[in-house]
């Protein structure tokens, strides 16, 4: 059984920074191209940031883009996202996500649960 959970998300003033973390379990990590989504209040899903299984690639949204950081850890199944110089409109449930081929060409195989982020102006 796949699980991946999420975890560093709260309240943060604009310009603050965050790192939020996804343990992942029950899938062989390191095979799998790992990605965050966000979505805000009356708005759709949208992709942020993925890395490929080994680390050599990354994607991001334009809107995150020399903002925030994409990382993993395959020796302790988990995906990090940093965000710095947050802004109000980074508030979201922010979604951890792993897909065998490629995220975002591709819907993930697996979600987690989310976790809330809040910007405060």
């Amino acid at each position: 059984q796949v699980q991946l959970v999420e975890s560093g998300g709260g309240l943060v003033q604009a310009g603050g920074s965050l790192r939020l973390s996804c343990a992942a379990s029950g899938l062989t990590f390191g095979a799998y191209f790992m990605g965050w989504f966000r979505q805000a209040p009356g708005k759709e899903r949208e992709f942020v940031a993925s890395i490929s299984g080994k680390g050599g690639t990354t994607y991001y949204a334009d809107s995150v883009k020399g903002r925030f950081t994409v990382s993993r850890d395959n020796a302790k199944n988990t995906v990090y996202l940093q965000m710095n110089s947050l802004k109000p409109e980074d508030t979201a449930n922010y979604y951890c996500a792993a897909d065998i081929y490629s995220i975002p060409r591709y819907s993930p195989d697996y979600w987690g649960q989310g976790t809330q982020v809040t910007v405060s102006s």
